[in-house]
């Protein structure tokens, strides 16, 4: 019996900066949502790296949302490795068509495919790999960019990582990894806010510079605006031209945590706390509704 099976594949590059910017603010909408509903959640980061997430999804990454697919075989990979930043991913995979924007509604409750942190065990489609024990994504993501070589897949794997995640030895096993092996298919994207839990990276952890870091492993770095599409689309573009070139990729990304909403901006007050009601009115009234509506 023929296969009738049909792909729904999402390469959007005819989407203009305006109207990715109408996506973010409502990706942004459903964050502050989300996260007061249960009065749980991490809305500084997951506000910070949504242009990303929206770049990626809506316009630079070749991936079929439905019938999803676990090999992801001939699409671009994305994973999370600060999955505490989980709402924004929700986010993007429901409206750009991986599970239906109602679902959002279950974020982090009782038997919801959205936990806190992404899982595979409740089957959500989009999410390929358990996150947010920090340190783990890009080990996770050369496995995966290695095998597509190796399959003569010659799509992409992208990983995105939060500065403060970088204090876990992990990651830099990875990147020796991932230069001694030339894994070329790869791009790793840090998510460089200065921030973490307890305060800036630099009283807590002193990053230093990271670029210069990945430079001395052998990578391709990028450094660049994270939270304005004018500059992001470039930076991305400028990062998937860089691939198969026997070196793995890196964008080493600046934003700022809570962006797009004023009174979360700057600072790691808002790494993990949840808006009150007149908190989330106010971070609504900023956020004008984007293209799709409120789920």
């Amino acid at each position: 019996m023929a296969d009738t099976t049909t792909t729904k594949t999402v390469e959007q590059p005819e989407k203009s900066n305006e109207e990715l910017k109408e996506i973010a603010t409502q990706v942004r909408r459903d964050i502050v949502r989300m996260v007061h509903a249960v009065n749980s959640g991490h809305p500084g980061g997951s506000l910070g790296i949504t242009d990303l997430l929206v770049a990626l999804y809506f316009k630079v990454m070749k991936h079929h949302p439905e019938p999803f697919d676990m090999d992801g075989k001939d699409q671009d990979l994305f994973f999370l490795s600060n999955g505490h930043t989980s709402a924004t991913m929700y986010s993007c995979l429901a409206r750009s068509g991986y599970f239906p924007i109602s679902e959002l509604s279950t974020f982090r409750k009782l038997n919801s495919r959205l936990q806190g942190h992404p899982t595979t065990h409740e089957g959500l489609p989009g999410i390929r790999v358990a996150s947010g024990s920090l340190g783990q994504g890009l080990s996770v993501a050369c496995g995966a960019a290695q095998a597509k070589k190796m399959n003569g897949d010659k799509q992409r794997v992208f990983v995105l990582m939060g500065d403060g995640e970088l204090e876990e030895g992990q990651n830099w096993e990875a990147a020796l990894y991932a230069s001694h092996h030339k894994i070329d298919n790869l791009i790793a994207i840090v998510d460089r806010n200065g921030q973490q839990i307890d305060g800036s990276t630099d009283e807590i952890g002193g990053l230093g510079d990271i670029g210069e870091k990945f430079k001395a492993f052998g990578w391709h770095v990028i450094e660049g605006d994270g939270n304005h599409f004018d500059a992001l689309i470039p930076l991305l573009e400028n990062c998937v031209a860089a691939t198969g070139k026997a070196r793995p990729v890196i964008f080493v990304m600046d934003t700022k945590m809570g962006f797009g909403v004023d009174f979360m901006m700057d600072g790691h007050k808002w790494h993990g706390v949840a808006p009150n009601d007149a908190q989330l009115a106010t971070a609504l009234d900023e956020l004008k509704t984007g293209t799709e509506g409120d789920y």
